[in-house]
């Protein structure tokens, strides 16, 4: 698989409609000085799981958008439905709607807030007959919704009378009907194509307590009815949701027509506000899932190590593996905002990560696969230290020094006894550079009974003291090492992609988790220079030609990180496997 070349952003943010028909749509409606010329946007996750990296993408539409246009964006627990919700995921969901960079400052809500709201507007959709209670099942009433091609049939309860249905509606919040046995519908048209349109459940009976209303209430309202009543009461003024409510937007937008009748529609600084609700397509990343119960299953299952795993596409675990937020961030913009549903290479994703880490990340040596290295012509008890740099990419991260001795660690995969056409790295009688220290050339090996090699003895050049020939001579092969007397073991997690395909999902026959990646994680014991001892947990640091690393924070000790794979420096799936 090669590594996708970036798609260019918009000069100073300018308007790309066809990569982002949001901002487009925003943009005329603020020249039209619909709503006053006012933007104002929401985000309104459920709290029933942790976000993942699709919910950062309409993270970074809704905040984006408000910065953008000079507005604000709320922040929204829609928390309806009391059987899957709970603070953890609240405070979960605000920690990393923080961490990729942006604030709410004070509009923060949540949807149970409104819940006496909801439930007076419901109350006079009964009087002004747009809604009345229904006692079919579930089941029964698919018989009568019918198909998108046939109109449906009238619910037998569809003509009770106002007061009756209040009656009941009252009696429902009071708890006096079993779960299942009554529900509140919209009236509005059984013949219309638009399945949703036909007299959808506005709200229904849950006997389950909410975790912050306790047994308050017995009844909760439907998602499609409390969003655009709570985009209402807010001001919201532009509700911007992935595609798969394209065939909502009818209900949402007859609801605030509802509202409007009502008179309750917000006015600020003189305007009436009506919301508009716009679509886009979510984000599908390959080798990933997406959905929270799956996500949920995985996390249940102990086939993660929970939702912060480092090899789910969760924020907390792509933050615990070390990707930056800017990186995130940018990915968001490159992948662009469409109506077309399309499937993203995670290849894309981690060169972005690849890119804002070669800016940042201190470099470091470490050796993931030991082989000792003998210098002969070295004092046995010999010891010196030389000049490394930090980061190549930053001109004020300075140097560091980093110790020398006669016996060093190299990677086992950078000798080769009968070096293959172009293999310039250590082999017998071909010189190399051990970076930042000499050059040096392998004169013999050492095997064990088996035949394999446990040991490299060779000579270095004593004027080729920081890694440069005083001849001008050129060395192709430049290697990474650490002196075997001051190396440290530091565990290392070796995080590769969770499933084996690029869509795990696709093949209906076979669950899911039938495709995880037995290779997804593996841990080894590295060797390390000394300064890796110094790394705080969620630090990011270049493991110098092997990748980005970053200490885990759940694991890491003082002086003793432990880390993990951020990335390697390059895409090497198709090829290695990881």
């Amino acid at each position: 698989m090669s590594e996708p070349k970036p798609a260019p952003a918009p000069a100073n943010g300018g308007a790309d409609t066809s990569r982002h028909f949001v901002r487009q749509f925003i943009a005329d409606d603020v020249a039209a000085g619909r709503n006053g010329g006012q933007v104002v946007t929401r985000f309104p996750p459920e709290p029933n799981g942790y976000l993942h990296i699709g919910h950062a993408k309409a993270i970074c539409i809704d905040f984006g958008m408000a910065r953008e246009f000079g507005g604000r964006c709320h922040l929204r627990m829609d928390d309806t439905n009391p059987s899957k919700e709970s603070e953890e995921y609240v405070e979960a969901i605000k920690r990393d709607v923080r961490w990729l960079g942006f604030d709410w400052g004070e509009h923060f809500y949540y949807a149970a807030d409104y819940f006496e709201r909801m439930y007076a507007v419901a109350e006079e959709l009964i009087k002004r007959n747009f809604a009345y209670v229904c006692e079919l099942s579930q089941e029964e009433w698919k018989s009568y919704r019918g198909v998108p091609t046939v109109p449906g049939r009238e619910s037998p309860y569809r003509a009770r009378p106002a007061a009756e249905s209040l009656d009941l509606f009252a009696r429902m919040r009071a708890g006096e009907f079993p779960e299942g046995s009554r529900c509140l519908r919209a009236r509005i048209d059984m013949a219309s194509p638009n399945i949703h349109f036909r007299d959808p459940v506005i709200y229904r009976i849950m006997r389950q307590p909410h975790y912050r209303r306790g047994d308050d209430w017995q009844v909760y309202p439907t998602y499609d009815f409390a969003h655009p009543i709570e985009d209402v009461l807010e001001g919201i003024t532009h509700s911007l949701c992935t595609l798969e409510f394209e065939v909502h937007r009818p209900l949402y937008d007859w609801v605030v027509d509802r509202m409007d009748e009502m008179g309750l529609l917000t006015v600020r600084d003189g305007h009436t506000i009506r919301p508009q609700q716009r679509e886009f397509a979510r984000l599908a990343l390959d080798y990933t899932i997406m959905s929270k119960r799956k996500l949920l299953q995985l996390v249940q299952e102990q086939r993660v190590e929970g939702w912060d795993d480092p090899r789910l596409p969760t924020l907390s675990g792509l933050r615990r593996r070390g990707y930056p937020p800017a990186a995130i961030r940018d990915f968001c913009d490159r992948i662009g905002v469409s109506k077309f549903k399309s499937a993203t290479e995670l290849a894309l994703l981690e060169a972005c990560v690849r890119e804002q880490l070669n800016r940042t990340a201190p470099r470091r040596m470490a050796v993931l696969d030991p082989l000792r290295v003998v210098i002969d012509n070295y004092p046995e008890d010999g010891e010196e230290h030389f000049e490394a740099v930090n980061n190549p990419e930053d001109s004020v991260a300075g140097t560091r020094r980093v110790p020398f001795s006669r016996e060093l660690w190299i990677e086992r995969e950078d000798f080769m006894e009968m070096p293959q056409k172009k293999f310039f790295r250590m082999a017998p009688g071909q010189e190399v550079r051990l970076r930042y220290a000499c050059l040096f050339t392998c004169t013999r090996v050492e095997k064990d009974a088996t035949g394999r090699v446990v040991a490299v003895h060779g000579n270095y050049d004593p004027a080729s003291r920081g890694g440069t020939a005083p001849d001008g001579r050129k060395v192709k092969g430049t290697l990474h090492w650490v002196s075997a007397r001051h190396a440290q073991p530091a565990e290392t997690r070796l995080y590769d992609r969770l499933f084996t395909v690029p869509d795990p999902e696709a093949d209906d026959t076979r669950a899911f988790t039938d495709f995880l990646n037995p290779a997804s994680l593996r841990t080894v014991t590295a060797w390390v220079e000394p300064a890796l001892l110094e790394t705080l947990p969620g630090e990011g640091v270049q493991f110098e030609r092997l990748g980005y690393f970053c200490a885990d924070t759940r694991h890491s000790r003082p002086g003793a990180p432990v880390f993990n794979r951020t990335v390697t420096l390059k895409d090497s799936w198709s090829t290695s496997g990881g």
